[in-house]
């Protein structure tokens, strides 16, 4: 039984992807790592291509792995409910990239940048291919440009 907990949790642990909180410290990470910065706009309790988007998509053992590697990752949240409700600086803070790359407030939108903020590609609504496919465009786009 032992063993099979183990398992279990290498599992769990292995297809977790780190989504960052705070912008900054993604900015920074991304510099430091030579790595291009994943924002999704989102909203998490009540927009259903969102939750569609992270379940079929950003919790896929293919882009997780991808992702991991290669990408630092930002959740740019809009909870509606209560008792979702974010701090006032990451509201602050949403509002501000939302501001910046998501100004006609679409969701779910992401939009691939690099560590200086220049766009690469965005997505609007729940992208069109799966997961493995999306996966594959990320990757080429982080390729073109190392």
């Amino acid at each position: 039984m032992n063993k099979l907990l183990l398992i279990t949790f290498c599992f769990i642990a292995t297809s977790f992807t780190k989504w960052e909180q705070d912008f900054p410290t993604a900015v920074q990470t991304a510099k430091e790592k030579h790595h291009l910065i994943l924002v999704n706009f989102s909203g998490s309790d009540w927009c259903g291509p969102c939750m569609r988007m992270r379940n079929e998509i950003f919790e896929n053992e293919t882009f997780s792995k991808m992702a991991d590697t290669y990408l630092v990752l930002i959740n740019a949240d809009f909870p509606r409910n209560k008792k979702n409700q974010l701090s006032k600086q990451l509201v602050k803070q949403n509002d501000m990239l939302a501001d910046k790359y998501n100004p006609n407030g679409s969701f779910p939108y992401t939009v691939l940048i690099s560590a200086e903020g220049k766009v690469i590609k965005a997505w609007d609504g729940l992208p069109k291919e799966n997961a493995e496919q999306f996966t594959t465009e990320v990757k080429a786009l982080i390729d073109a440009n190392k």
